[in-house]
């Protein structure tokens, strides 16, 4: 853990004993937001994507209104065809 990390688990552990009363360990904060990322595991692992994130089922579904299947299947060579003649 590199110390930029170390100083803000301690600052952490401090807000923690203030607000609460209660000392808590390293190793306990540590595990419990190891258990709140699993809990999260979906927006856990979104937090690491650069840019913008997967869209969500609503944004999904106004993104496919109105498109309609043509029943035609595009290979590759089709589309490099028509890209590149």
């Amino acid at each position: 853990m590199d110390e930029e990390a170390k100083s803000k688990l301690e600052e952490l552990q401090a807000e923690i004993r203030l607000k609460t009363g209660q000392k808590i360990t390293q190793q306990e904060i540590l595990s419990t937001l190891i258990q709140s990322a699993v809990d999260s595991r979906s927006e856990f692992i979104d937090s690491f994507r650069d840019g913008t994130t997967a869209l969500s089922e609503p944004e999904l579904e106004e993104f496919n209104q109105g498109r309609v299947a043509s029943g035609v299947e595009t290979t590759e060579d089709d589309i490099d065809d028509i890209l590149y003649g």
